[in-house]
């Protein structure tokens, strides 16, 4: 029994621990449980917010559940490995019975006090085993709040980036920026295009980083890369269509990089709705997930840029 229980325990603490890494130091990590609880977390808001509207909170959800889940593994796992040792192994205060102190209840106790690091209290260890597993419990709930705290600060910048994106891709639409790409300056055409590259390499990194960062859903279109994305196949095609060599190859590169993108929110998020070329498919299936329909044409018309200022400048040659 004592084997047995110290095993299982270990093992707990190993699976927390290994996951704790995985989801937050890993180059590309996002740990087994954790990616469990925000997809489980995302599912079922999915289906109960319909009704609340409370969709947008699966991702706060989904974090304050991963820690507790990984909280609760070390107490069970730490509490297993003394359970068996009580009460030989332990000092126990004046005011407590041995016998009657000794349960698998006063062994959880006992593990709840050494993960908050609230010192030692009326059950002490005894022997030299247990003077060292008691302070390393200690040492992992100081490592689990800290983990906490630097997860946050890693989490939301990684999210403000994409709403930035999200906005600066609705504003480009709403404003015809498309037709700009088309027929207007070629270095302002380039400009945008590529920078518009850059952010989308950018959330690419963040999901490989920050894999929970998907299941924090935007209600509002405008700050929702879910919903904005579908405006960047528009700059490409009109990228295309532009007499400028430098623009087109600045909208190829662009279209690379969404494709990048698309293949790893197939691959990790989506199920691989569709092939790596049926862009529509994948759009359409991550704008869903997050539960926003299409998005609304751009209005404006190249032709309305022809013989503007913002039309490419001809050269000498051309003329």
């Amino acid at each position: 029994m004592t084997w047995i229980a110290t095993i299982v325990g270990a093992l707990m603490v190993a699976a927390a621990l290994r996951d704790i890494f995985h989801t937050l130091w890993h180059p590309g990590g996002f740990g087994t449980l954790s990616r469990m609880v925000f997809a489980g977390t995302w599912r079922v808001s999915k289906v109960v917010g319909r009704a609340s509207g409370t969709t947008a909170i699966a991702g706060p959800v989904g974090l304050l559940a991963t820690l507790g889940v990984w909280t609760a593994l070390l107490v069970w796992g730490f509490g297993l490995i003394y359970w068996p040792r009580m009460p030989e192994g332990f000092n126990f205060g004046t005011s407590l019975s041995p016998q009657s102190s000794s349960d698998f209840w006063a062994s959880q106790y006992l593990s709840v006090v050494a993960v908050t690091t609230l010192g030692l209290g009326d059950i002490q260890p005894g022997t030299a085993l247990l003077r060292l597993l008691v302070p390393m419990e200690a040492l992992f709930g100081f490592l689990l709040l800290t983990a906490g705290i630097s997860w946050i600060l890693q989490l939301y910048p990684a999210l403000s980036r994409r709403r930035t994106l999200a906005r600066r891709l609705t504003t480009m639409a709403s404003h015809g920026t498309a037709a700009i790409v088309e027929v207007g300056e070629a270095s302002i055409a380039v400009q945008h295009l590529e920078a518009i590259r850059g952010d989308l390499a950018g959330i690419e990194i963040d999901l490989m980083q920050y894999g929970e960062s998907y299941y924090f859903r935007e209600e509002e279109p405008g700050v929702s890369l879910a919903a904005a994305l579908p405006h960047v196949p528009d700059l490409i095609a009109a990228g295309r269509r532009s007499t400028s060599a430098e623009v087109r190859n600045a909208a190829m590169m662009l279209g690379a990089g969404l494709d990048d993108l698309l293949a790893l929110l197939r691959r990790d998020f989506l199920g691989d709705p569709g092939d790596a070329g049926d862009r529509a498919r994948t759009l359409a299936a991550f704008a869903r997930d997050h539960q926003h329909g299409p998005p609304t044409a751009a209005s404006a018309d190249p032709a309305e840029y022809r013989g503007t200022s913002l039309r490419r400048p001809r050269t000498r040659r051309e003329d």
